[in-house]
């Protein structure tokens, strides 16, 4: 029986050794953005999104007097006082970018709009409304600004997000953050652009990444989170930890009679 318990206390430490030497991490590879000489100069104007084919905008024309937009806002006069924010945000009209490039609005017909910046799209059809109403307003809002954040988080899943002006940090924390058993030193950023999809990986423990071109996303980024070699090797010894508790059971059992 001693022999047995001496056994079943060694697999115990073994056990419990294992579970703290996959499980630890140094702060070098937990600590986001670790303080160094790099000078932060990244301003989101460099990398603002801009617009691309099939994207699903929602565009409100305003004007001193409502009855000059009807004809420019179709859905918009189905809204009333009584209805809620959200039933009205649904009325609202919305267009999506063709192959094209262009949208087709009321009376103004194909208007392109690929390529341009939020902003920049809304000076253009100011300027080609200005022939029709006098000062009009125009508000265009992303009905499909998504990003998708996959691998080592705590809610890996596909976000809408409210406003283009979106940092990878804001993608992860939607995500619930990393788990700890996430790789912060090479966080994949699938993007999009022209049908033409590139990889980038950014190393999140140092703030040169601050910097980085793709520290602002665009419409339809995937962040992917890989796990770190302690999980890996967790998994393996998840898929094998059947085999280990039987053959345990079988060499105590063998023990056991060879001991009486």
């Amino acid at each position: 029986m001693r022999l047995i318990s001496k056994y079943g206390l060694t697999l115990g430490i073994l056990a419990v050794f294992l579970v703290i030497f996959s499980s630890c991490g140094s702060r070098k590879n937990m600590v986001y953005f670790q303080p160094d000489s790099t000078l932060i100069n990244t301003v989101f104007e460099q990398y603002i999104p801009k617009i691309q084919k099939n994207d699903i905008l929602t565009i409100v024309v305003t004007a001193t007097d409502p009855k000059v937009t009807a004809p420019f806002n179709p859905l918009s006069t189905m809204s009333s006082s009584n209805m809620t924010q959200g039933v009205d945000l649904a009325l609202r009209p919305t267009y999506t970018v063709g192959k094209d490039g262009e949208i087709t609005l009321p009376m103004l017909g194909k208007v392109r709009i690929e390529g341009l910046t939020r902003l920049e799209a809304i000076e253009k059809l100011r300027s080609e409304l200005s022939q029709y109403i006098k000062d009009p307003g125009v508000n265009i809002n992303f009905n499909n600004f998504r990003v998708s954040v996959l691998g080592e988080v705590a809610r890996p899943g596909s976000f809408i997000m409210p406003t283009e002006r979106v940092t990878i940090l804001e993608a992860l924390g939607m995500a619930g953050d990393m788990t700890i058993r996430g790789v912060r030193e090479n966080v994949t950023l699938i993007r999009e652009v022209d049908g033409i999809k590139t990889i980038h990986r950014l190393d999140l423990t140092k703030q040169e990444t601050l910097n980085s071109p793709y520290y602002y996303l665009v419409q339809n980024d995937v962040i992917y989170v890989e796990p770190n070699k302690a999980q890996i090797n967790n998994s393996k010894l998840g898929a094998n930890t059947n085999i280990i508790i039987s053959i345990a059971g079988l060499l105590i059992t063998v023990i056991s009679v060879l001991t009486r």
